[in-house]
């Protein structure tokens, strides 16, 4: 798969979390997922302790809290759609700081504030801690579908070629005096998204070729192969298995 691609949410670092073999990283932070979920909304305590074990792994991992707060903003557009819920989900009215809101939407607002926000803080710390490449190792590892493999790598890869054509369009743009400020100069902007497109087509046949000429057929070789001794399983393992612990808690308590 080529050389290494960083991203920005990639923190470089030696750590034990960083060291992790990929597929074990990734393997974690599913079952820790499915765990959160599974989890019900009224053991508030539980979600606490989840949040323990992942400020837990930043810590380890050396993952500042400013890096990962900042990173969770992503969540902004879902905590806005839950802080509408207390007034639109209808039931038993209740009131809150002088305001009548619905108990099943606040209990909605809850489960899906919690569970996306823990969801959102795991991914951003497996993020953090493995580089994009790694990643694709890792899904390729765990027997996803060889092509969802390639299209995601190739979506990587090309995804920064695009975007240095549009940055060169719009330098070239700029240049010769265009600004965007009305309806009117949507025909130029249009204009060039078509050959933005062209040029992406183009560029994708002759890479095509390219593979196919050095004897590509359908399927990308096997350059790195991962593996992960039991060890490292198992330490990948102690944040799914202890939220698991966790889980049945909530459930039984």
């Amino acid at each position: 798969m080529g050389a290494g691609h960083a991203h920005k949410l990639y923190r470089h670092a030696h750590s034990p979390v960083h060291e992790l073999p990929p597929h074990c990283k990734l393997a974690a932070v599913f079952c820790f997922v499915v765990v959160v979920v599974s989890t019900p909304r009224e053991a508030v305590w539980a979600f606490a302790l989840y949040a323990v074990l992942i400020a837990g792994v930043a810590a380890v991992a050396r993952i500042p809290a400013g890096f990962l707060l900042k990173r969770l903003l992503i969540e902004v557009p879902f905590v806005a759609f839950a802080l509408l819920m207390p007034f639109v989900v209808p039931g038993e009215q209740t009131e809150l700081l002088g305001i009548s809101v619905s108990v099943p939407g606040l209990w909605g607002a809850w489960n899906v504030l919690a569970k996306g926000t823990l969801g959102v803080a795991a991914s951003v710390l497996l993020a953090s801690t493995t580089e994009l490449r790694a990643l694709l190792l890792g899904l390729q590892r765990l027997r996803l579908p060889p092509l969802l493999v390639q299209i995601a790598s190739f979506m990587i890869r090309y995804g920064d070629v695009v975007s240095d054509e549009m940055r060169r369009m719009s330098i070239a743009r700029r240049s010769r005096g265009f600004e965007a400020r009305g309806v009117r100069q949507w025909g130029v902007l249009a204009a060039s998204a078509g050959a933005l497109f062209i040029r992406s087509y183009e560029r994708g046949e002759r890479v095509h070729l390219a593979m196919v000429s050095r004897g590509y057929t359908g399927s990308m070789p096997v350059i790195d192969d991962v593996t992960a001794s039991r060890a490292q399983w198992a330490y990948a393992a102690a944040l799914p298995v202890l939220a698991l612990v966790v889980c049945l808690l909530g459930w039984n308590l």
